[in-house]
């Protein structure tokens, strides 16, 4: 039997939420690592959704998933500063 901890399951959650982001929407693109420890599935409004195997710290694997959202154009009127370098 394994033993389910609250930790596994919130992450459970986050990553049912993240998959759940596919839902109606179409999938531009989806590649797997070579060493199959990463899926990327593409969306076509940009967004990007990132399956991941990682390592503990007793070498067991652990499922992630991340949904990463396409950057926004800066709003109308924000002030942009820029950093070319020294004078």
């Amino acid at each position: 039997m394994v033993a389910v901890t609250v930790a596994s399951l919130q992450e459970l959650r986050r990553i049912t939420e993240a998959v759940g982001q596919l839902r109606d929407r179409t999938v531009q693109d989806v590649v797997l690592r070579s060493d199959c420890r990463q899926l990327r599935i593409t969306l076509e409004d940009g967004q990007t959704l990132l399956v991941t195997v990682l390592m503990d710290e007793a070498g067991k694997p652990r499922l992630d998933a991340d949904l990463i959202r396409a950057a926004e154009e800066a709003p109308q009127g924000q002030l942009e500063v820029r950093f070319d370098g020294v004078e």
